[in-house]
C-alpha cells in the first residue's frame, strides 16, 4: 500500500502586475508517495517554480496570490492551502 506524502488538487496562483492578472499556475494537481523521487519537467515560464514555492508559502503578496486549491501534506495531515 503506497501512502501519499504530499498532494496537489487545483492549485491555482495568480501574480498581479500592473493591474493585470497572469495566471502563473493554472488548475495542477498530483500527488508524490512516501519513497518516490519526483522531477518536474517543463519549458521556462511553466509554472515549476511558482508550484513549488505555493507548497512552501513563499509566493510574494503582492502581487502574488495562491487564488485556489488545495496543498495536503499528510504527514501531519495539515491543509497547507485551502
Amino acid at each position: 500500500m503506497t501512502k501519499k506524502l504530499i498532494e496537489f488538487k487545483n492549485l491555482v496562483t495568480e501574480f498581479n502586475v500592473d493591474g493585470e492578472i497572469t495566471r502563473a499556475v493554472n488548475d495542477v494537481s498530483f500527488e508524490v508517495n512516501r519513497g518516490e523521487i519526483v522531477g518536474v519537467v517543463g519549458e521556462s515560464g511553466s509554472g515549476k517554480s511558482v508550484t513549488s514555492l505555493s507548497a512552501m508559502r513563499l509566493i510574494p503578496s503582492p502581487p502574488g496570490l495562491i487564488k485556489s486549491g488545495e496543498i495536503l501534506y499528510h504527514k501531519n495531515k495539515k491543509h497547507l492551502i485551502c
